[in-house]
C-alpha cells in the first residue's frame, strides 16, 4: 500500500525545519571554522548554545529547543551582518565568503522556522509525547 504524500504547505515545512535537530547543529558547524581562525571569542559562544539546542531537541524538548535555536540563530545572523564592508569580490567570491553567506542564510531560516514552532507549539502534547516515549529506559 502506498503511503500518502506528506503535506507541502509552507507552515508544514517551517514546522518540520523548526522541529528538526539538524539545523542548529549545521549552523554550529559553519560558525566554528569561520571564527576559529583568527580566533573571535564572541561568535564562538554561539557554538555550544546551538549544540545544546540540538541536544535538547533530541531529548524531546522540541518547543524549548526551538526557542533557544531562534534566539541564538537570529542573534548570530544579525551580528554577522554587521561585519565591516569589504570589496564585493573579496566578500562573496571566496570559500570563506560562501561559508559566511551560508551561515547567515541558515541562521535567518533557523530563526524564522524555530520562531514558528515556538509560537505555535503545544506544550501539553509535547509533555505527553515525552512521557509516552522515554529516551533513556
Amino acid at each position: 500500500m502506498a503511503t500518502p504524500a506528506p503535506s507541502k504547505t509552507v507552515t508544514a515545512q517551517l514546522a518540520a525545519w523548526g522541529n528538526s535537530s539538524l539545523p542548529p547543529a549545521g549552523l554550529a558547524t559553519l560558525v566554528a571554522p569561520l571564527h576559529l581562525r583568527p580566533t573571535q571569542p564572541l561568535p564562538l559562544l554561539f557554538v555550544p548554545v546551538l549544540f545544546f539546542a540540538s541536544y535538547a531537541n533530541l531529548q524531546g524538548f522540541k518547543i524549548d529547543s526551538a526557542g533557544l535555536t531562534m534566539a541564538a540563530s537570529g542573534t548570530y545572523a544579525l551580528l554577522a551582518l554587521r561585519r565591516k564592508s569589504q570589496g564585493f569580490r573579496s566578500k562573496f567570491f571566496t570559500v570563506r565568503g560562501v561559508v559566511r553567506g551560508s551561515a547567515i542564510g541558515l541562521g535567518a531560516v533557523n530563526a524564522v522556522a524555530a520562531g514558528w514552532v515556538y509560537a505555535t507549539g503545544n506544550r501539553d502534547d509535547e509533555k505527553e509525547y515525552r512521557i509516552n516515549n522515554p529516551k533513556w529506559t
